[in-house]
């Protein structure tokens, strides 16, 4: 969909890739199975017919096929938090120019993660849901409150952008989500949607420190979307050629030098029973879990979301 230059002026360049996003994803959704599926926004409303339509809004009309009229009335729905995990394992697997490699589609779980979230980001604009932002590693790094407002958006997409900008700083960042969960748990407004991006690949924590922590966030009565994002082919099924290896770990820059053949049956075992456990934590507390393999574009992170709103309304 070509955009006019008063658009891009107003649009930062993350905006602009979750705008068009967000936009191919509903236009797809109307043409899917899935088109019965009601994606109003917050200032769309199905035709009646009778009505009049001056209001009717005629470019989503071309897209679509389906007749909706504008609203006007301003309200805050829902309360969404945003919470991505900025630690070292995240910038798996290495790319040279995130901005150029997230358009070409060939991200890292962070970039990944950072783009599903400025789409997310994005549909909530349009449904006029408040959305805040929290980024943790080791410790919590950035935290806001979720808000509606123009001003509050727009620095949201400021510091989403700060994310896919290259920085030495990232080395050896461990993942302590334990105490990030806990801490977001407490600080956040009750009731709210908590939507976490992370390999969920913890720190010298055991694991049930860390479900315990994701407990937290369903006794204080928040909806929680956990995207448990991997590059599947190489972290789950340990599709690697048949060669010797420099494995490097991102959070403490250790390595081992071993042919994956030695140890992929154990490894993609020991993965297996650590993601099992953490799907049947998450399915007792309650928790949507959504495995969002990075190589599988925003679809899955995107009808997810939808379908739990849905819900909450």
């Amino acid at each position: 969909m070509a955009l006019d230059q008063q658009q891009l002026q107003h649009l930062s360049h993350l905006e602009l890739l979750a705008k068009q996003v967000v936009e191919g994803f509903i236009t797809g959704l109307h043409k899917s199975p899935f088109h019965g599926f009601s994606v109003e926004f917050a200032e769309h409303r199905i035709y009646n017919t009778g009505e009049p339509t001056r209001h009717i809004d005629w470019k989503l009309f071309a897209r679509t096929d389906k007749l909706f009229v504008k609203r006007y009335e301003e309200e805050t729905n829902l309360r969404c938090q945003i919470v991505i995990d900025d630690s070292s394992s995240m910038n798996f697997p290495s790319v040279d120019s995130p901005k150029k490699r997230g358009e070409q589609g060939d991200l890292n779980k962070l970039f990944f993660s950072v783009h599903a979230a400025a789409a997310l980001c994005y549909l909530l604009k349009k449904q006029r849901d408040a959305v805040g932002l929290t980024i943790f590693s080791d410790k919590v790094e950035l935290h806001t409150q979720a808000k509606s407002n123009h001003a509050h958006q727009r620095m949201i997409f400021a510091q989403l952008e700060k994310l896919l900008e290259p920085s030495d700083k990232n080395a050896h960042k461990k993942t302590f989500a334990t105490e990030a969960l806990h801490e977001i748990a407490e600080s956040i407004h009750k009731r709210s949607l908590v939507i976490i991006f992370s390999d969920m690949l913890e720190s010298g924590k055991k694991g049930e420190e860390l479900f315990s922590a994701l407990q937290h966030l369903r006794h204080n009565k928040h909806e929680v979307i956990l995207f448990h994002v991997t590059d599947k082919s190489k972290e789950l099924d340990f599709e690697f050629e048949n060669r010797p290896y420099n494995f490097i770990d991102m959070e403490t820059g250790e390595n081992v030098k071993i042919h994956p053949s030695e140890i992929k049956d154990t490894y993609i075992k020991s993965m297996a029973e650590y993601k099992k456990e953490l799907m049947l934590r998450c399915a007792q507390y309650r928790i949507d879990f959504v495995e969002a393999d990075i190589k599988e574009g925003f679809k899955q992170v995107l009808m997810p979301y939808l379908i739990k709103r849905s819900k909450m309304q």
